[in-house]
């Protein structure tokens, strides 16, 4: 344990993991959501102060050192730069928000309170992704000449219709954002920027329910000349089928499957091996789905050793700023061919 003391905003499923793992490493002071009955039973859980506004709690809850950020999508922004401003550090879950322009104005607040931003991109720790990350970057796979990123999940008419936000345009912003905004940002944390993108997407069976694309196709080119394909659906039937990432270079060809990029699947590599890799850790688990890799504790260790010992944040604002601007990206070269 240590001294730290968080907060957290917005009381629905992902905070509940959030609560867990906190009360495990440090002290959970607060939380906070408009809905006083989830605020009251998740508080009750973890002898919490409740909130039903955000102000109330930042005004009482001065000592909290981090403000952990699970509100719907398109209010991360709002949130963010609330607690920053109130004097707090703040861990935002994904995406950090649904615009580049808000990421920029979360990214100035912080640095204009001195105060740092952890994004949550908990896939970087799975250990094949992990292990991936590593051959790249000691250059095992020479020079990258494809991707292909696959993300074929199963989303159903009860999951939108118990959430009072997903699959709305202005709350949620797409499916990109909730479902994979982890797999676009392991693109460009293993590949780098990308240089142009054209996008192709459709509502096939979520129509009434969802007020954007339930089926996406992206073809993307690299700065580095590389080419990459994104492919990803909500429509797999029943259940979650594939999270995967295939990539092909000079000297060696990997792919890391599973349904959550969780199983090193395939690997021929010059020269190399990968191997001894930990067990992946299980999904999360929300009854009648299952969302990413449940990795976020790894993901305190690194804001309590950022905090408490100094060093290097996993995944920083500007990080969480390329990913929505691909997203973005993605979108703006869609919406010509969306007819919702």
């Amino acid at each position: 344990m240590n001294d730290l003391k968080f907060a957290i905003i917005g009381c629905g499923r992902i905070a509940k993991r959030h609560a867990e793992i906190i009360s495990k490493t440090a002290k959970l002071s607060a939380v906070c959501d408009i809905k006083e009955a989830r605020a009251k039973e998740l508080s009750s859980q973890y002898s919490a102060n409740h909130y039903t506004l955000i102000d109330d709690l930042l005004e009482n809850e001065a000592a909290v050192d981090v403000i952990s950020v699970c509100t719907p999508n398109s209010l991360h922004a709002e949130h963010t730069i609330k607690s920053l401003k109130a004097g707090h550090h703040v861990l935002c879950e994904k995406p950090m928000a649904i615009s580049a322009a808000d990421c920029k104005k979360m990214m100035f607040e912080a640095d204009k309170e001195d105060k740092s931003l952890f994004i949550v991109k908990q896939n970087r720790f799975n250990p094949p992704v992990a292990a991936l990350k590593k051959a790249i970057d000691e250059n095992r796979l020479g020079k990258i000449l494809n991707v292909e990123l696959n993300c074929f999940w199963n989303r159903n008419d009860e999951y939108y219709r118990q959430s009072d936000w997903k699959g709305k345009k202005a709350l949620d912003g797409g499916t990109l954002y909730t479902q994979f905004s982890h797999f676009i940002d392991l693109i460009y944390w293993l590949f780098g920027v990308i240089k142009t993108v054209k996008a192709f997407g459709k509502n096939f069976i979520h129509t009434g329910l969802v007020e954007f694309e339930d089926t996406g196709v992206a073809i993307i080119e690299f700065s580095s000349g590389a080419l990459g394909t994104i492919n990803y659906t909500v429509n797999s039937y029943k259940k979650n089928m594939e999270g995967s990432l295939t990539v092909f270079g000079e000297n060696g060809t990997v792919k890391v499957g599973g349904q959550y990029l969780n199983v090193l699947e395939y690997q021929s590599i010059d020269g190399y091996e990968i191997k001894g890799l930990p067990e992946s850790r299980p999904p999360n688990d929300y009854g009648f789905y299952q969302g990413s890799m449940s990795n976020h504790e790894k993901v305190y260790e690194n804001v309590i050793k950022v905090l408490t010992k100094g060093g290097t944040i996993a995944a920083n604002a500007y990080e969480g700023m390329k990913t929505v601007e691909i997203i973005e990206r993605i979108y703006q070269s869609m919406e010509i061919y969306r007819k919702i």
